[in-house]
């Protein structure tokens, strides 16, 4: 099993030395190297003849441990390359990986062979569940393993098809087709091959796949029906296209698209009642500066300041401040069923999960409905009762989270209605559920999110708000709640403002090995996130604490050594964090207290203050968890390590 992210350019017709389209699959995979993999690969035309069907009938792969910079190092100590050569047709696959089976190597890394001769190879993202069965029969059939990979049984699946085809005209979409019919698991798969050259067949079931054109020439249409051949001048396929075009194809689970004289098709591996039978062709309008670090030492830090923009941003077009309504256009057509509905359940992962906790208490205030916050892997694994007037939320910033996606499905074969909280167009989850919000936070490139979180907050704020627009009893409320909103940006900005006072706490934390955030109410996902944040990028031990537990075990934990931050708003938990304050104190503790900076009390007999803006407290949440996501960042850079891509984790978890 492993995350990885494939990256494919195809050129018909548009001559390219291979030192350009070497250079054009090693930027694609640069894009993606925040995410922290920690090996690489490319497999292109083999040869050096002016004769590019003879060069494609063989592979070269060319596979090495570390960042892309390491792969192109290797890729420049190759004798046998000639980069000057020129081809008027190509294709080349690359890949990068961040391994959770078998080893980061060369033999572990991608693309995967068929054999020792290269005929097939092919990428993946994703994880394949029955490898192992299909490993042992392609072993009693005298196909050798090289790998520890479940990817590797893929390429010699494929070769299998082809040794024992029917026919000699085959094609190699028909190939593909047999083999993903045999796979279990979820994945994006991309093949080339020697027998078939200068074609190119991508496929997935579970995993994001999408095809970007770049044309010369204007098209006929922008929708590629199924078997319709589009006759583009190059495809770059990629998750991050706009170096190239903006212009993409969102693949569905089964399609098959292949790539053969420059033309595409994509046909469905079988059909389910409702399939739409065209792929539209849709205008990315992400901008490249967009995603560009700008004069922020990382995308982190530029996230972290982006968020009085980015909240503004999942408000913009939705919320009117002059007479306080709220419009979601993604729900329009299914809220009064929502509002009928027995139980709300917010289902998502790590950051996603803290923020359905840190807005549960206003939507139960505000909808006086039940509602469950579930871990999507737990949720899964209990097998939990879910009903068909059940409201099912699946909060993800990318859609593909693969737990996620899972309970998505597991819900909708029980007939919940299901809600997307999603960051990103086009995404699996935006695409499957029955109706939903965009955050519109903006790209978010480093791991541990920020941005994405606070905007997940306040689309989920904005629901609650929609869900009792017609209740008179809560309007005073809900007034006071909308007017929150629009101060919220402002005091964002003030709450930045703290960062050189952050950064000086910071040197005082840096080199101890555990620290403690506690809180309770409102704040008790706010605890949550900055110790995940802290854990993520600092690699210290940290530990988000639920203040009403603290005499039920924690509290041993703490002495005059440990670092302890307490969270402490003027709510209706207020005495009782008092409280907890002081129980810390008497243990020698010496807490760090995040508190309103009108909180004269809490200031005058803490030691140690972070001074944050009064805002409403279902709102505190988003001002009380910037100091963490700056404390954490800080932490990191004292600490000597990469913000953006912390060890032994990926931006978007499309596996289980």
């Amino acid at each position: 099993m492993c995350y990885i992210r494939i990256f494919a350019y195809l050129n018909y017709h548009v001559p390219r030395t291979r030192r350009e389209i070497l250079e054009i699959l090693l930027k694609g995979l640069r894009r993606l190297e925040y995410r922290g993999y920690d090996s690489a690969g490319v497999g292109i035309d083999g040869g050096n003849s002016k004769d590019w069907e003879s060069n494609a009938r063989s592979i070269q792969l060319i596979k090495q441990r570390g960042k892309v910079k390491a792969l192109d190092e290797e890729i420049h100590k190759q004798q046998d390359i000639d980069l000057d050569v020129e081809f008027d047709v190509h294709s080349g696959i690359a890949h990068t990986r961040w391994a959770t089976h078998g080893e980061p190597s060369p033999v572990n890394s991608h693309p995967q062979r068929s054999d020792k001769n290269n005929e097939f190879i092919v990428i993946h993202n994703g994880i394949i569940t029955n490898y192992k069965d299909l490993k042992k029969f392609l072993e009693s059939k005298g196909y050798e393993f090289e790998s520890e990979t479940d990817t590797e049984s893929i390429a010699k699946l494929v070769k299998y098809m082809y040794d024992n085809r029917e026919s000699d005209d085959i094609s190699f979409a028909t190939l593909v087709e047999r083999v993903t019919q045999q796979l279990e698991g979820a994945f994006a798969l991309v093949f080339k091959s020697v027998h078939y050259p200068g074609e190119v067949v991508g496929t997935r079931r579970g995993g994001p796949l999408l095809i970007g054109v770049r044309s010369d020439h204007k098209l006929s249409s922008d929708h590629i029906p199924a078997c319709f051949l589009l006759h583009p001048r190059h495809l770059p396929v990629s998750r991050y296209l706009i170096e190239h075009t903006n212009r993409v194809i969102f693949l569905e689970d089964d399609d098959v698209a292949a790539v053969m004289d420059g033309r595409l098709s994509i046909h469905r591996i079988k059909r389910t009642a409702g399939d739409y039978p065209a792929r539209a062709i849709q205008t990315l309008q992400m901008e490249l500066q967009q995603i560009m670090m700008g004069n922020y030492s990382s995308f982190m830090q530029k996230e972290i300041f982006e968020q009085p923009e980015s909240v503004v941003n999942t408000m913009r077009g939705r919320v009117n401040f002059d007479n306080n309504t709220v419009t979601l256009g993604g729900l329009k057509d299914h809220i009064k069923e929502i509002q009928r509905c027995r139980r709300l359940i917010l289902i998502a992962c790590g950051t996603s999960y803290h923020a359905g906790v840190a807005t549960r208490q206003v939507l139960e205030e505000l909808t006086e409905l039940p509602v469950m916050v579930e871990l999507a892997s737990d949720f899964l694994d209990r097998n939990t009762p879910v009903f068909r007037d059940d409201v099912c939320f699946f909060i993800s910033q990318s859609g593909e989270t693969a737990d996620s996606l899972m309970a998505l499905h597991y819900c909708k074969e029980r007939g919940a209605l299901t809600v997307g909280i999603t960051n990103t167009v086009g995404s699996s989850i935006s695409r499957e559920t029955d109706c939903g919000v965009h955050i519109n936070a903006g790209p978010e490139i480093g791991v541990a999110s920020t941005k994405a979180y606070t905007s997940q907050f306040v689309a989920l704020i904005m629901f609650a708000l929609l869900m009792c627009d017609d209740r008179i009893s809560v309007q005073p409320r809900r007034r006071e709640i909308i007017q929150g909103l629009r101060v919220l940006p402002d005091l964002i900005k003030e709450v930045l403002s703290l960062d050189d006072e952050i950064q000086k706490l910071a040197t005082e934390l840096y080199q101890q090995k555990s620290v403690l955030i506690m809180g309770r109410g409102y704040h008790y996902a706010t605890c949550l996130e900055g110790a995940l944040k802290i854990k993520e990028i600092t690699y210290m031990h940290s530990e988000g604490i639920l203040a009403g537990e603290l005499k039920h075990g924690p509290l041993a934990l703490v002495d005059k050594l440990m670092p302890v931050i307490m969270i402490i708003m003027r709510d209706h938990t207020y005495v009782k964090c008092q409280n907890a304050l002081q129980q810390v104190v008497a243990r020698q503790g010496r807490p760090i207290v995040i508190c309103d900076k009108e909180d004269h009390e809490t200031i005058k007999t803490s030691s140690r203050t972070i001074k944050v803006p009064h805002c409403v407290d279902c709102l505190q949440g988003i001002l009380s968890v910037i100091p963490l996501q700056l404390l954490s960042f800080h932490l990191a850079v004292l600490r000597g390590y990469d913000v953006d891509c912390p060890r032994n984790l990926a931006k978007s978890v499309t596996v289980e």
